[in-house]
């Protein structure tokens, strides 16, 4: 899973310990401001993706409607990297998924509050940050806002993701000659990246998938390996 958003407006409080000053900072963002896209790619354990009986591969991306560029909250820097990228703003508005109906679907498609199914992100925070704060929309039908505290946010995600969460971004940390962001280390796994769309959701889930699966293949051998590091979202650690 990736996520598209208007970037960051709020930084850093220094008077707070690292993890719970990274989830002020990130909860006063996220209460703000409008998720732009998500990006999901689904695979079975085998990394081999659904083809609905085609000779095509499926990815889904999604782009909302809510986030209006001329009036709500955004980093400057940040929309215009997405404008660079290709991102419609005008076209999301009129044509985008509306947030609700999305959340209700999500609710209803069995990826959700299922331990079988595992999540990946790179760098997670704020994807599980805005997807908390959209299904959330599904029980409140209110703006919500995030949970005071860290320690129920992450409540929130296990609710809703499941126990099995990998976070690639922290997993790197245990892989030698690996650092970066998604980009540099899917270069340094030797894959092309000359055709992807970056920094489109539905792109970078897709090549999530990849350096994970790869990742796991080099470094973790034995199935513990990966386990232990399971429901740690990078720079949310829990000391």
């Amino acid at each position: 899973m990736d996520t598209e958003f208007p970037g960051v407006i709020f930084q850093s409080d220094p008077t707070l310990r690292q993890s719970q000053n990274n989830y002020a900072v990130m909860k006063a963002n996220v209460d703000c401001m409008h998720l732009i896209q998500v990006g999901m790619t689904l695979s079975d354990r085998h990394g081999n993706l659904p083809t609905f009986g085609t000779s095509n591969r499926f990815i889904w991306e999604f782009n909302f409607c809510k986030f209006d560029v001329m009036c709500h909250p955004h980093a400057p820097h940040s929309i215009a990297l997405l404008r660079r990228q290709g991102m419609n703003f005008h076209k999301n508005r009129n044509f985008g998924v509306n947030i609700l109906r999305f959340a209700e679907l999500m609710m209803l498609s069995g990826l959700l509050c299922n331990n079988h199914i595992h999540w990946i992100t790179f760098h997670g925070a704020y994807d599980f940050g805005y997807m908390v704060k959209v299904l959330s929309h599904r029980f409140l039908y209110t703006q919500p806002l995030l949970p005071p505290n860290l320690e129920d946010f992450l409540q929130l995600v296990k609710f809703f993701f499941g126990h099995t969460i990998y976070d690639v971004k922290h997993l790197i940390k245990f892989c030698p000659n690996l650092y970066g962001g998604l980009d540099k280390v899917s270069e340094t796994l030797g894959f092309d990246n000359s055709a992807r769309k970056s920094h489109h959701a539905g792109s970078d889930s897709l090549v999530i998938l990849h350096v994970f699966n790869e990742i796991k293949r080099l470094y973790f051998h034995a199935q513990n390996d990966l386990e232990k590091h399971t429901g740690v979202v990078y720079g949310l650690e829990m000391l």
